[in-house]
């Protein structure tokens, strides 16, 4: 029961990083590895863990579109802009574009919405200016995104292990 333990909380570890990195699952495989555990428990005491975990996958979800539509907003993003940041994301996903000597594919997610966002206002505004301020603020919606998404799921680790710990270790 231990070696499973200590598995899932390596799992939960791995979707808090992911929850800070794109391109990696975040807080679903913290919510999996609470249900993994209540399953082999008999979900005793994981009441408030499982809740926390679901609100943070939730919250999530909310916070990635939220975060991206706040950055282009305040950067002044047109729909084009917006449209060009998810082209350009996706592109960076599938690693469609050139390769990059260094980074790979998470370069890729952070350079793709960038260059997809100034590409789109390009075409809608022909203005370089704005287009460059319009795509840094997609950027910087999306990492502050990340960051309170990563720090929530950190938070849901934490309570997972603050109720888990003294039956698992006592």
């Amino acid at each position: 029961m231990v070696g499973l333990y200590w598995f899932l909380v390596a799992l939960m570890g791995v979707g808090a990083i992911g929850a800070f990195v794109p391109g990696i699952p975040g807080a679903i495989l913290i919510v999996i590895g609470v249900v993994v555990w209540g399953i082999a428990t008999g979900f005793a005491g994981l009441g408030f863990p499982l809740t926390v975990a679901i609100l943070v996958f939730l919250a999530g979800i909310g916070i990635d579109f939220l975060a991206t539509y706040w950055g282009a907003r305040r950067a002044g993003a047109s729909k084009w802009g917006q449209i060009g940041a998810i082209v350009g994301l996706l592109l960076g996903v599938f690693g469609l574009l050139p390769a990059l000597p260094f980074g790979g594919p998470i370069v890729g997610l952070i350079i793709g919405p960038l260059l997809g966002a100034i590409i789109g206002e390009l075409l809608y505004q022909r203005d370089l200016r704005r287009a460059l301020k319009a795509g840094v603020g997609i950027v910087v919606g999306s990492v502050m995104g990340k960051v309170v998404e990563g720090s929530l799921a950190v938070a849901a680790l934490i309570v997972f292990l603050l109720y888990t710990w003294p039956q698992v270790m006592g």
